[in-house]
């Protein structure tokens, strides 16, 4: 009797690669880099795409011959892998939504309290050894809003209230507890706080314009740890630049790594972090025993776990 052939699954790789060894013996492991993608992929029976930074599966995708018939990201967005030939597949899509929730809102909170109580400027004047007595905020009593209801959003809203802050949420339509998209310009322009933690798609991108940046209280201050594409830089740069915000931290950027010669890396009252918000120690192995979660399920012919509406880009119940 002969011992059926185990599926293949194909690693789009990044440094340091997933530990799979659960898998031994259960699949076939084949790594790959960006450029031997496009060839390797009709042989493959899953795709997991470990380096969640690369365009490389959204231009690989579209060739000729059979594709895999799931596909994971190890990351929370999907927008650097999904194009028009994807999303019209019987492929299924999923995503690593659960890792990150938590760390993501503990650094949105450490921002907040950090902004609040001077903190970059307390060790600035600490290299110094200057001496200079302030005052700073009480961050209980303030005022968010967090735009995307998915669990990320829903971890930082947990956060900030535990903080005293008065928090409003923000969904693709409303209901219970979450307020619309309608409710947007009216919620920031009464906000303290307001933090971007949306999915990319084509209702979000550039949704951080002049004109809502504009509407900001003055005092207002900006996070986005969302997806880079949410905000349009430029008027970000604009407004920071003529004070009409007091601040801003962007963690995700159009591009990544960040430019050397970008603007934002000096501009006043912006704080760059380089896309770290949800990395905490051993994020990496947690990403790959999901998979391996994932992947027991789906040999056994369980349904998946964070499926995506390839459609929206996101996993439904946001």
């Amino acid at each position: 009797m002969t011992t059926p052939t185990p599926p293949t699954v194909l690693v789009l790789d990044a440094d340091p690669p997933p530990r799979l060894g659960r898998l031994t013996g259960r699949a076939r492991i084949v790594h790959t880099d960006a450029a031997h993608l496009a060839e390797r992929l009709p042989a493959a029976d899953v795709l997991l795409v470990w380096d969640f930074t690369s365009d490389a599966v959204r231009q690989a995708w579209p060739g000729g011959g059979p594709r895999p018939r799931w596909v994971h990201t190890a990351s929370a967005g999907v927008d650097h892998l999904m194009c028009p030939e994807l999303a019209a597949s019987d492929t299924v899509v999923t995503n690593a939504r659960g890792i990150f929730d938590q760390p993501i809102a503990e650094y949105v909170a450490a921002l907040v309290l950090a902004v609040a109580k001077d903190l970059p400027r307390t060790l600035e004047y600490q290299r110094e050894r200057t001496w200079r007595h302030r005052e700073t905020r009480r961050v209980a009593g303030t005022r968010a809003c967090v735009v995307g209801s998915g669990p990320v959003g829903r971890a930082i809203v947990r956060a900030l209230k535990a903080l005293g802050v008065t928090t409003a949420l923000v969904g693709r339509v409303p209901r219970t507890g979450i307020h619309g998209p309608d409710d947007l310009d009216r919620l920031i322009s009464a906000a303290d706080w307001v933090i971007a933690a949306a999915p990319l798609t084509s209702r979000t991108y550039g949704m951080f314009d002049r004109r809502r940046f504009g509407m900001m209280q003055p005092s207002a201050f900006f996070v986005n740890v969302g997806r880079g594409g949410l905000v349009d830089e430029e008027a970000l740069v604009h407004a920071l630049s003529r004070r009409w915000i007091a601040g801003a931290a962007l963690d995700v950027f159009a591009a990544e790594p960040l430019p050397v010669d970008s603007p934002l890396w000096e501009l006043p009252g912006l704080i760059v972090s380089p896309h770290m918000s949800g990395d905490t120690v051993g994020w990496r192995d947690e990403l790959g025993a999901q998979f391996v979660e994932l992947y027991e399920r789906w040999a056994a012919g369980r349904s998946l776990r964070n499926v995506v509406d390839k459609t929206r880009g996101y996993v439904p119940g946001h």
